[in-house]
This record gives structure tokens, sequence and C-alpha cells, in this order.
């Protein structure tokens, strides 16, 4: 009988069955057989047809297009009808063979408006009655910087005017990057009209324009030719159509371009008013809040009157319309001009007890002057060793000298010496006489080290020699802090205000320990995030305020007749007169931390404290920014410390701090510096926007000292030229050092009188190596000052008046 060979049934194939995902109507309800599954909230929308998801999507479609047209007609309702609010388009010429009144004429003849009585500088309002709107143009002069920066402030549209010819120079470069740095709203480019241009050359040069402006506008993607008549059409309905694109700094604040600025005559006392006639433009304006004027600082509003336009009658002659209170400061809800705190100095002076507190004292210590008893359980558990002459917060900044105690055992010799034989074997070398040969052989054995003290001559030789190394340069650029002990000076008193830490991120900082007197005069937020909603959200719902688009006339209390003869002068002059109002507290001065990155174009050295113009929303003041790393994240670290920067450096971000009045929103800032041959054309130096108010910040600056391993065995090393004074020695003795290769240890004990000592490391120690002590001390912002454009305006008292304290503290 043959026998049949089976294969194993693991190799057999098996298929899925199949689950019957596609099955038909009918069968899908005989396997229900009558039960109907219970819809699920969560999976409702899951479960719904495709004939009512379409329908869902028609409808979210219309909702999102209804809300884009609400938003629009609402963002462009001020603007409706030809007597209604003007837009205000800013013309800015980028090279001196331009003008900006031929680019107004020649925008004004596409619509057949005759623009003769446009001026070279200043306002100019057209009605556009083929677009039912009208156009207020804003002209200025070229190489007029700050003009320009305050005009863009209160434009809806920018009007770049380019040369077909010239390039646009460095004065253009930087007014395109600083305006870049503030924020633009919607902007326009065109190219000045050319006779003399050939045709064939146009269509060229406006793409060459066209790849210009892109690298600072990148939203642009034409260049009007004012040659063209279509393209004259064309940029007058970019600016008569549509609606301007939002400034996010100017979100929430109201602001008055001043059409006529006038002395108010009618005011008691003399004219301390300024009158300033003009429409109130992006939030309601109410006469409780404080406003700004740029160069001249915060004022008070004493009144809100109406200005309507004078009205035509059926002869054509005007008739004018009384004006009506609108608004009217009340000074129980008005903001307060207090900008500083007045610190109380007998506030927290220590007093001797007074006669109640004596006769409280029990009898027996009234007698003897005892110190009572401490109560059970207020005495510590664990009991540090604190230096003599130290508090216990100060002991947290010193390294416990607890494993001092063990160096001795890892110092022993293999053969198992005592201590106290080592030290006999030593005395009697140093008193034997020996020579320079012997002395070389036996440097290399702790047993057998001697000190020798030089003397004064051959310490200067030495360190003359040892100073004259060519790694400087190496060594600045990996340890930018190295800083040289003074000779004539004593280190202890030196760097009297340094102390040493354990870490940087995490060793305790007391943030209001020895603070200046001047600390006392800020504000402090406890939530600042917090008091910026509470304060919009009071400015919205505030009743008697001027809402937008209304012509008004604002009263504003200058305090001096000088005051308003000089803002009156700058209102007529050249340059706008804009009126900027302010949120509650942003008069109040504090700490102000703006994140800021250095222009890749400014090669100039920017260094701490140094002198610039800070430009932030709607100020300009004269600071003296100090730098400080900006942590990773932007968190504050475990202990809110941040290492103080000397200089400001290309590719990096860093934190500029400053005193001064604070700033709600993100608000973007630019740093400039004036420039000495002319104070018109000033330099970019960074751009950044603002981080945050904190009283809190610890701005450290680190100093590392430097000494030279001069005789090392293992982990001990004979250490010279970090010191030059055995008392400094001692002084400096509880803070860690550490070297260059990753070493740390501490100073065991000072050496003659020329500043050596011996100190013990955690490892071996290469006598190529560095030993380095680093010191920290804090440093503070400085006070910042209104800038008043080199010597105009004399309006209030600056925002930080006189020299601060701050400024007089001892600088390294």
């Amino acid at each position: 009988m043959v026998e049949m060979h089976h294969h194993r049934s693991t190799l057999k194939q098996q298929n899925k069955p199949f689950k019957a995902k596609h099955a038909t109507k009918s069968a899908l309800k005989d396997i229900a057989k009558g039960r109907v599954q219970r819809q699920s909230p969560k999976n409702a929308s899951a479960d719904k047809t495709d004939a009512q998801r379409r329908v869902n999507r028609r409808n979210t479609a219309k909702q999102v297009q209804a809300n884009k047209r609400h938003a629009l007609v609402s963002s462009t309702r001020i603007f409706n009808g030809v007597d209604g609010t003007p837009r205000i388009v800013a013309v800015i010429p980028l090279s001196e063979d331009v003008s900006a009144r031929d680019a107004v004429q020649s925008l004004a003849s596409s619509l057949d408006v005759d623009a003769s009585d446009c001026p070279a500088s200043g306002l100019w309002r057209m009605r556009a009655e083929r677009f039912r709107t009208s156009l207020q143009f804003l002209t200025l002069p070229y190489h007029s910087l700050y003009a320009t920066l305050d005009a863009a402030k209160a434009a809806d549209y920018v009007l770049f005017v380019l040369s077909p010819t010239v390039e646009v120079d460095g004065w253009g470069d930087t007014l395109l990057r600083t305006l870049q740095a503030q924020g633009l709203p919607s902007v326009a480019t065109t190219m000045a009209a050319d006779a003399e241009m050939d045709p064939k050359e146009r269509s060229g040069t406006l793409k060459s324009l066209l790849s210009f402006i892109q690298y600072f506008v990148p939203s642009q993607t034409r260049v009007h030719d004012l040659h063209a008549s279509a393209d004259r059409l064309n940029a007058l309905r970019a600016f008569a159509e549509g609606a301007p694109a939002p400034v996010r700094w100017r979100d929430g604040r109201p602001w008055v371009l001043g059409e006529d600025v006038r002395a108010d005559d009618s005011a008691e006392g003399g004219s301390t008013r300024v009158a300033v006639t003009g429409y109130v433009r992006g939030a309601p304006l109410s006469a409780n809040r404080l406003v700004h004027i740029p160069e001249y600082g915060d004022f008070p509003i004493s009144k809100i009157m109406s200005a309507p336009l004078p009205r035509q009658s059926h002869s054509g002659a005007g008739m004018d319309v009384e004006p009506a209170l609108l608004s009217e400061r009340v000074p129980s809800d008005a903001d307060s001009m207090v900008s500083s705190n007045m610190p109380d100095d007998l506030a927290n002076e220590q007093t001797w007890p007074t006669e109640e507190e004596m006769a409280s004292a029990p009898a027996g210590q009234q007698a003897s002057g005892e110190i009572p008893d401490a109560h059970s359980g207020t005495t510590p558990r664990t009991i540090k060793r604190v230096p003599k002459g130290m508090s216990e917060y100060q002991a947290s900044w010193v390294v416990d000298d607890d494993g001092d105690e063990d160096y001795e055992d890892e110092d022993d010799d293999e053969d198992g010496a005592a201590i106290e034989g080592e030290e006999e074997e030593e005395e009697e070398m140093v008193d034997m006489p020996v020579e320079e040969d012997e002395m070389e052989s036996v440097v290399g054995t702790r047993k057998s080290v001697a000190f020798e003290d030089l003397d004064m001559d051959e310490e200067q030789e030495q360190l003359h020699t040892w100073k004259s190394r060519a790694r400087e340069e190496a060594d600045d650029k990996q340890f930018p802090d190295e800083l040289d002990t003074p000779q004539d000076v004593p280190a202890r008193a030196r760097f009297a205000r340094f102390r040493g830490m354990r870490s940087l991120r995490t060793s305790p900082w007391d943030p209001y320990e020895n603070l200046p007197r001047d600390y006392a005069k800020l504000f402090a937020f406890e939530d600042y995030r917090g008091t910026e909603r509470d304060v919009r959200a009071r400015v919205a719902r505030e009743l008697g305020a001027v809402q937008p688009g209304a012509r008004v006339t604002v009263y504003i209390d200058v305090g001096s007749a000088e005051a308003a003869a000089e803002i009156v002068k700058h209102g007529q002059g050249s340059a706008p007169s804009v009126v900027f109002g302010l949120l509650p507290h942003e008069r109040k001065k504090t700490v102000l931390h703006f994140t800021v990155q250095r222009n890749t174009e400014y090669e100039g050295s920017v260094k701490s404290k140094d002198p610039l113009i800070l430009c932030v929303g709607p100020r300009r003041m004269r600071v003296k920014p100090v730098y400080s790393q900006h942590t990773r994240g932007g968190g504050k670290g475990a202990n809110n410390v941040h290492k103080f920067e000397r200089f400001l450096r290309h590719g990096t971000t860093s934190v500029a701090s400053v005193y001064g009045p604070a700033v709600f929103g993100k608000q973007p800032c630019a740093l400039l510096r004036e420039s000495d041959a002319d104070a018109q054309a000033p330099e970019l130096v960074a751009m950044g926007a603002f981080m945050n108010s904190d009283t809190t910040r610890v701005m450290a600056k680190r100093i590392v000292l430097t000494g030279h391993p001069f005789k090392v065995h293992k982990k001990t090393a004979t250490v010279r030229y970090m010191f030059f004074s055995a008392d400094d020695v001692l002084y400096f003795k509880p803070i860690q050092l550490h070297t260059k290769h990753g070493r740390t240890g501490h100073i065991r004990e000072s050496l003659g009188t020329h500043g050596y000592f011996k100190a013990h490391f955690d490892g071996p120690v290469s006598q190529m190596d560095t030993v380095c002590m680093a010191l920290y001390k804090r440093v503070f912002p400085r006070w910042s000052e209104l800038w008043r454009g080199g010597g105009g305006g004399a309006g209030n008292s600056s925002v930080g008046t006189g020299a601060s304290a701050a400024d007089a503290m001892m600088e390294e």
C-alpha cells in the first residue's frame, strides 16, 4: 500500500471572510431585524448624509462671506461720501530729484481736478467725485525723517515716489527700513513722470523699481507710472476704494491729524491751551484720557467741541454751523498726570522702641536686658555654618567648605604617610638651604614643594612676560568677560559690589535687594497683561467718547504760554501735527524690556548705555539702553537672572531695557543713532518689539578674573596673577573656581604676600590650563527722556526729568 504525503495545514492559504461592508439597504435592514441604532451626540456630524454636509458647507461659506462684507463696510463706513472723513495719503519721495507735490498734481489730473494750490509740504484735500469719497494728501519734503515717521503713523495709505533715473541713496534706505520696523499701512508705489525718458526703457525701469520696493514691502505687485493716464487712475482707485490695511499697534488708540492748530485765546489766565482741529480716527476719543504730541510730551484734554464743515446753501454760499460740546473732562474720572512715585525715606527707617513698647516687656527683661528665648518649634532643625560677618542670605552665594576636610585624605601618598609627618618634612626643607638645580628636581611632589616669595621687580617682569603672550584675541572671543585685576587698587575694594554664584540660571537672587533709591519712583504691575486687558475693556465701554469719523476741535492744556506757542509754531510749519490718545496708565514710569536685533547694514559699534533714540508707538525718547541675553523661549528661568551684554552684536536677539512710560500692546520699536554730520539723517541701529514690563528681571554683569597655575601637583595647584595681595585671597576664598578645561575647585590657603594661593580641584589640572573666577553684580537700566528734535518743544516736563541716581552708579 502506497502512503499518501500530505502538506502541513499551516501551508494552506486561508482567505479572509467577506465582511459585507457594502451590503444593500435591504440586506442591512434584514440584519438589523427592526432594531434602530441610537445616535451618539459625538458622532452626529459624522453620520450625516452627503447632502446635508453639502448644505452645511454652503451655509458656512455664506456666513464667512457675510462677515467679510460686514467688516469691509464697517471699516470704510466713515469714508463714505464726498463730505465724509477723508482718507489720508502720505506722499513720500525717496529721491532728491522727485517732488511729492508733482506726484499729487499728476494724480489729480486724472480726475480733472485743479491741484495748483497743493503745498510742497503740508495737507491738501481733494474731492474725488468719481469714487464718491475724498482724499487728504500729506506731502512731505525729502530728507525729513522724523516728519515722515509721524506722517506714516497717522496715514491710511503711504505713496512712495521713485525716480526713474536716480537710485535711492543711503537716507532713503534708512527711511524704508525704519518704516518697515515701525509698521506700514497700505502701500502704493509710483514712478515719477519723466518726459525725456525713452518709452522703450520704461518697462525695464518699472521692473527694476518693483524688484527694489518688494525687498522692503513684499506685498507690492506693481509700480504705477505717473506718465501713463491709466496708471494714474489705477493708483487713485487703490486709495479711494477698499479698506486700508490695519496697523496692529494702533488698534484701540485714537488719533487726530491736525488740519488747523491755533492757541485758544478764550482760555482763562492766558493762552495756555492749544486747539487742534481734525477728524477722530482709530478708536473713540474721550476728554478724560491723556494725549501725546510727538516731541512735546503728554497733556490732558480740557474739552472736545464739534467742528463741522460749512454747509452749502442753495445760493452756493457757505453756512457756518455752531460747534457743540461733545465731551468735557471730569476730574474725578480723568487720568492723572502723575508719572512717578514719590519715595518716602522715613517709611522703612529703623527707630528705637517707644515707651509703650518698653513698658509692655516683662519686668525681668527690662532690668537685665536679656533676649527672650525663642518659641518652641522656631529653631531650625539643621544648622548651617555661616561665615563670620555674613547674613544667611549672603551665605547662600558662597560654596560650602564641607568637602575641604576630605581633601587631605585624597592627597596622601601611596605609602599612607600621615599629614603631620608631611608637614614636618615641609618645614625642614624650607629651613634648609636648597640649590636651584635641586629645587627644580623636587618641584613635582607635594611633600617637597617649596614656595619662594620673589621681590616686586621680579614679579613685575614675570607678569609682563606672561601678559604678552599671543593669545589675547582668542581668549577674548572665548571668554569675553575676562578682566585683569588692578595692581594699584585692592581687588576687594575694586570688586566690592560683585558676588560669586554657583550657577547664573539657578542660584537665588533677591530682586528687591540693594535697590537704588530711584527704583522706588517706578510703578510695578502685578499682572501686566491682565492690566492691559482691563484697560482696553474699560476704554471700550466708556460713555461720552467721540466716535471715529467726527470732525472735532480738541482743546489741550499744555501748561504754559511758551509751550502753546511752540506747539502752534510746529503745527503751522511743514511737519505734520498729530495728536495720539493714550490708554490709562501709559504715562506711569516703569521698566520696559524690548527684544531687538541689530540692523544688518549698520557696521558701527553699539555698546550698552550708548545714547540712542527709541521710537516706540507714538513716542520718541532719548534712551541709554542696557542689553542682556534673551532667554531661549522668552522664559524667566528658575531665578529670572539674565546675563548682561556689553555690546549689541549681529545675528543674535538681545533684550534692551530702559526706564520709561508704560507701553500696552505688541508695539514695534526702532533704535536710531544721530549722526554728527547731519541731525536729520540718523542711522538705524536696531529694530524689534516691546516684550514686557518686569521690575524683577535681574541683569547680572559677569567678570572673570584669571590666574596662571604656577606649580601643579595632581589636583592641587599654586595659582598666581589672579590677586596681588594676601588679603584679597582671603576675601575671595569662599568663591568657587573653574578652569577653561572644565575643572572646578576652591581656594585652600594664601601663600606669601604677593597674592599667590593654593587651590584644590575636582580633577588633575594641566599647567597649560587657566584658572578663572566668575563674579557677578546687578546692572540697572537708565532713565529715558523725551526726545525734542534737537531743542524744539518746551511742553511739559520730560518723560525722565532730571538726572537719575542710577546714572551715577559706579561703572566698571
